[in-house]
This record gives C-alpha cells, structure tokens and sequence, in this order.
C-alpha cells in the first residue's frame, strides 16, 4: 500500500477523480458556484488529511499533471488563431484592458495589503494574483516571493473571478464578447478564460489572447511598479 501511496501514478489518479466529482456535482449542480476546481482541491484536502498521506508523496504525481499546465496554456492559441481577424480589429481595446487589468491588479494587491499589515513577502507573493499559473510563479520567484503562497492566490482568484465575473457581467449589462472575455482572461486568467469559452468562442478567444499578452506584460511592469512604489512610500 506504501509503494503506491508513493507513486506518481498515486497523484494523477486522485488528482483525477476529483476532478471528475467536482465535474458531476457541477453538472448536477448546474450553478456556476460549483467550480469543479475548487471541490476538487477540497476533496483532495479532506482525502490526505483524512488518512494521513504527505503532501510530497501525492506531489509526484502533482508535478505531472503541473507539467501539463504548459502545454495546456499553448493549446489556447487555437481559438485565438481562429479569431485572428477579430484581434487586429479590437488591437486597442485589448491593450488598453490589458494594461489598466494590470496596473489596477498591483495598486489594489499592494493597497489592501499594506491596509491589513501584510509583509513586503507576502506582498510580493499575491502580486501576480492574475497571471495564469506557469508565468505566476515565475514572477514570483523573480520578486522574492513565496511560491505557495502564489499558486494558492491565483488558484483563488481564478475561482472567483470565473464564477463571479459573469455575474457581474449581468447586473451591469455588459454584452460586449470582446469586453468580456478581455475582462476574463486580465483578472482571471486560466480558470476565467475555461468559463469565457463555455460562454462562446469569441468571448474564450478574446480571454485566451488577453491571459497571453497579460501575462508578458505583468511581468515585464510589476518589477518596474514595485521599485516605484518602495521609493515612493
């Protein structure tokens, strides 16, 4: 039982299945606040909690399914090819949304974090909050933050963001494709640009595209934006 609890395979089986619960309950479910990610990261937790497992041996088989996350992140660039017309006809807009999406995310991640005493660390390591998972932790280590911390607020984030963005979307009538799924893949990157594609495809396409480039630029601005503010404050 202990060599298969130390298995790779261990990992990307359970990883699987609850994955494929989270799934059937939001299928069953039918309600957007049913995110098959977040039951499956709470079914996971309550599992090795429950019966003990360390969090490294179900790892080895975490770090597979975290390899495809890569891959998976290239895979968008179908849509996006698909509706390449439309991106050259929206270039603006999508900068635009792109770089306020991402000077917004830094002032309120630093705002808020300094108002409830937080650690320049732990600053540093809710910053890229937005950015898709890969190009998150990258950034991250790149700052002197904590990588846990990072990939557990983007994980967040992107819950949030993917059942709370279309809401919101409703209450303030924004029926724009382009708007939203420039708003989608700026704030909630990979898990909102999942939920813009069952939307529609030119809402995923635009997500896609946006989760690209904002991931470029977040990294490109957030080192140039931290150094700013520690000399301004």
């Amino acid at each position: 039982m202990n060599d298969l609890i130390t298995s790779p395979v261990f990992g990307v089986i359970t990883s699987l299945i609850a994955y494929e619960i989270g799934l059937y309950i939001k299928k069953k479910g039918r309600l957007s606040i049913f995110n098959p990610l977040m039951i499956a990261v709470i079914i996971l937790i309550l599992f090795l909690t429950k019966f003990h497992i360390k969090y490294e041996d179900y790892n080895k088989g975490g770090q597979i399914i975290s390899f495809f996350l890569f891959p998976a992140t290239v895979a968008l660039a179908l849509p996006m090819y698909k509706k390449f017309v439309l991106f050259k006809e929206n270039a603006t807009p999508i900068l635009i949304g792109i770089f306020s999406g991402a000077v917004s995310g830094f002032i309120s991640v630093v705002l808020l974090s300094k108002l409830f005493g937080l650690t320049d660390v732990l600053i540093k390591s809710l910053m890229p909050k937005s950015i898709t998972t890969p190009i998150g932790i990258a950034l991250s280590k790149q700052l002197g933050g904590l990588q846990s911390i990072t990939v557990v607020a983007i994980i967040i984030t992107g819950i949030i963001g993917s059942i709370g963005g279309p809401f919101l979307y409703k209450i303030f009538k924004i029926n724009d494709k382009v708007a939203l799924g420039i708003a989608m893949g700026s704030s909630a990157h990979a898990l909102g640009t999942a939920r813009a594609m069952e939307i529609g495809e030119v809402e995923g396409a635009m997500s896609g595209l946006t989760m690209a480039i904002s991931g470029v630029v977040t990294v490109l601005l957030y080192p140039i934006l931290w150094n700013i503010f520690l000399k301004l404050f």
